[in-house]
Parts: C-alpha cells; sequence; structure tokens
C-alpha cells in the first residue's frame, strides 16, 4: 500500500479494462452466425474481434500524431464529435465485412444487424464487478470516450463517478491520446491521489503528468505490449503497482 499512499481517486478506463470486449463481441458474432446459418467456427469469429479491435487501435494511435512533446488540445463535446465517435466502430465493421475474407457474411449482414454489432454491447470482466464493490475505501470513477449514457448504467458497475474523457486529450508522435480529464480542474496537489489503472501506453502518459498508475494486466487486449514481461513495477522503473487482476487491486486498499 505504500506506493499508494494518500490515493483517493482511482479512475479507470472501461473500454478493455473493465469490459470483457473480446469474449463478448466474440459472443454476439457466434449468434448472429447461428441467426443466418453462416458456417464460421468459434476461432474464426475469435479472430474477427481481433481484426476489429486491432483497426480500432490503429485508428486512435492515427489520430495520436503531434510534436514529439507531449501537448495539450482542448476536444469540445459536440454533436458532431459524438456521432463519428459512435459512428467508428460500425465504419471498421464496414471496412472488415467488404474485404475478401468476409465479404460472405457482409452479404448476409443488414445495416439492422450491423447496427447491434458495436461496441457499446459488452459485459464486464469476470472480476470487474467484484473488485469495484471491494474498493468501497475509495472513489471510483469511469474516465472513458464510451457513450455516457452506456457508462452510467452498464453491466453493473458500482462506478461513483462517470466522466468521458475527450474533453482534454495529451498527445504525442508515437502514442495514442492519453485521457486526462481530471487534469483540468484538479490542482498539482491533488495529482498523487489520482490512480489510473488503463492501457501501458495511457498509464506511460499519465506517469509524466505525475499521476500514480496501476497497470491491471489484460494481455489479450493491450495491444501495446507483447508480453507481460514487457510491463514492469515501479521498483523496476515503471507503474507504481502491477496487479493481476481488480481483486488484487482492492486487496491493496482493504
Amino acid at each position: 500500500m505504500s506506493a499508494l499512499k494518500g490515493v483517493e481517486v482511482l479512475l479507470f478506463d472501461v473500454f478493455g479494462t473493465v469490459v470483457d470486449w473480446q469474449n463478448s463481441i466474440t459472443k454476439a458474432l457466434e449468434d448472429f452466425g447461428k441467426q443466418y446459418s453462416l458456417e464460421v467456427s468459434v476461432e474464426e469469429w475469435q479472430g474477427f474481434a481481433d481484426e476489429w479491435r486491432i483497426l480500432g487501435e490503429e485508428q486512435i494511435a492515427q489520430s495520436g500524431g503531434g510534436p514529439n512533446n507531449v501537448v495539450h488540445r482542448e476536444v469540445f463535446e459536440t454533436t458532431e464529435y459524438h456521432e463519428a465517435r459512435d459512428g467508428a466502430p460500425s465504419q471498421i465493421l464496414d471496412q472488415i465485412l467488404s474485404s475478401s475474407k468476409w465479404s460472405h457474411v457482409g452479404k448476409v449482414l443488414d445495416e439492422e444487424a450491423r447496427a447491434h454489432l458495436t461496441w457499446r454491447r459488452m459485459n464486464s470482466s469476470p472480476d470487474a464487478v467484484p473488485g469495484l464493490y471491494a474498493l468501497k475505501n475509495v472513489i471510483v470513477a469511469a474516465l472513458s470516450n464510451m457513450n455516457m449514457r452506456l457508462l452510467a448504467k452498464h453491466a453493473d458497475l458500482p462506478w461513483d463517478a462517470v466522466s468521458q474523457a475527450h474533453s482534454l486529450i495529451l498527445t504525442s508522435q508515437t502514442r495514442p491520446p492519453t485521457k486526462a480529464l481530471l487534469l483540468t480542474y484538479r490542482s498539482p496537489e491533488h495529482l498523487a491521489k489520482l490512480l489510473w489503472p488503463l492501457h501501458a501506453w495511457d498509464l506511460r502518459g499519465a506517469a509524466k503528468v505525475g499521476l500514480k498508475t496501476v497497470y491491471v494486466t489484460r494481455p489479450q487486449v493491450d495491444l501495446s505490449v507483447s508480453s507481460t514481461m514487457e510491463v514492469k513495477s515501479k521498483a523496476e522503473g515503471e507503474f507504481d503497482v502491477v496487479a493481476q487482476d481488480f481483486q488484487e487491486l482492492a486487496r491493496l486498499f482493504q
């Protein structure tokens, strides 16, 4: 607990860290395959989900270009922004379904069917809900670019606060945008009290601006590392804590 002394607020990435994107999307794809009598194996649907996710990560990386040093860029909440954000997964889905590998699936999935296959229909990771409930001694807050309504009421996730992360983005040339919403109204003396369990690239960016960091292992999701061997603890010069799951994180605050 010494590494996290003084932490009062836990900021959680939702997409990937808290919700189980791979199994949720794979299950949805399997259901559609059965509905339309498509001859696609579970392994192939898993590959489809992986491809969808990878293309999404690449799109995020491309949007994070900028100077080598970390800079601040304001992004205001607009109808156009939300439409673009919500529409991105559908655009990637259309791209995949138009490929030669998946065109046979694309031919049978109409617009209504495709509308149901979005990242917004995800279940929580098995360890997330009990882990969040166990963190009763601190404030747990969602910080995500997911749809606000779905963040507020989704998968029985017991948030104390919900915020969308796009009002302030830290960008660099080699990293996707780092979410930093609370930095807009938190004074410097509060920075040591914030904790950020996210993807490795988010954590590295957060550490640069003074936040304490916890890396919760999600090897099947975090494409910024090829193995957990690349994730190092504070003693090894990187994150304040490396936790295997949310229960281990919760035990640090008991």
